[in-house]
């Protein structure tokens, strides 16, 4: 039996965010390595009341197209789109619960090239989101959520990747996952990119009906022309490395 009050099974599961773990534990939290969750070691503790657990969300969100978006492709956010991604538009207790979520349905692996995580590696599992983009409505909406490892989720934001300098990494990634030659994943990039390009040149309604749908709590993310403006350093900065990356496939 692990550390604490009964069996696993009766466990008093807490829902506390990364960011009140070291306040939760203060209160007499306990952290189940396995699990990956923390609890209350006995029944009855009101110091712990604050990250009492909600109900679990189900596991197919309503409205979810789980065979949207599938394998693996470079999928860009346009920069009018940036800073409204699932973890910043939700509140972070219910970000821990869908987080569970996403991580149990997929079995606790990649859900595009099945791989677990390793931590001596540093390969994480992470959530990705999957978009719709109308653009007879100008609507973003959320159509899937999806469990990616950090290797495929670098991939996909192939530029964040060339602001860290991993454009490489994610390049090489790509043609071994999907099997495309160097001169198909080239054309692959520009493609993407071209695509990011004309994306980013309007401001779009966000859609997150499949969230609020199924019980979670949205965190109001910054209005479209605020993202713009916060987004500017960085997308002149991708655009450089963009340029430069470029360069150099070409020879």
């Amino acid at each position: 039996m692990l550390e604490g009050w009964g069996d696993v099974a009766d466990r008093i599961w807490l829902d506390v965010p990364f960011s009140e773990k070291d306040e939760a534990k203060a209160a007499g939290a306990r952290w189940d390595p396995q699990a990956k969750r923390w609890y209350a070691p006995r029944p009855g503790m009101e110091a712990l009341q604050p990250w009492a657990a909600r109900p679990e969300v189900p596991d197919l969100l309503p409205g979810e197209d789980r065979t949207f978006g599938s394998g693996l492709f470079v999928d860009l956010v346009p920069s009018s789109c940036w800073f409204t991604n699932v973890r910043s538009c939700i509140a972070e207790r219910d970000w821990e619960r869908l987080r569970r979520m996403l991580l149990r349905r997929a079995g606790y692996r990649c859900e595009i090239c099945e791989r677990d995580e390793d931590r001596e590696i540093k390969r994480w599992l992470e959530a990705h989101e999957r978009w719709s983009y109308d653009e007879a409505t100008s609507t973003q909406a959320l159509r899937r959520l999806i469990c990616l490892c950090s290797d495929c989720h670098r991939t996909t934001h192939f530029g964040l990747a060339q602001v860290r300098g991993q454009a490489d990494a994610a390049f090489e990634h790509l043609r071994a996952v999907t099997g495309m030659s160097v001169d198909q994943a080239k054309a692959h990039v520009r493609d993407a990119f071209a695509l990011w390009e004309r994306r980013s040149a309007r401001a779009w309604t966000l859609d997150l009906s499949l969230l609020t749908d199924a019980g979670i709590t949205l965190a109001e993310p910054p209005q479209a022309h605020q993202r713009g403006r916060i987004a500017e350093t960085e997308l002149s900065r991708a655009q450089a490395k963009d340029q430069q990356w470029r360069s150099r496939t070409r020879r």
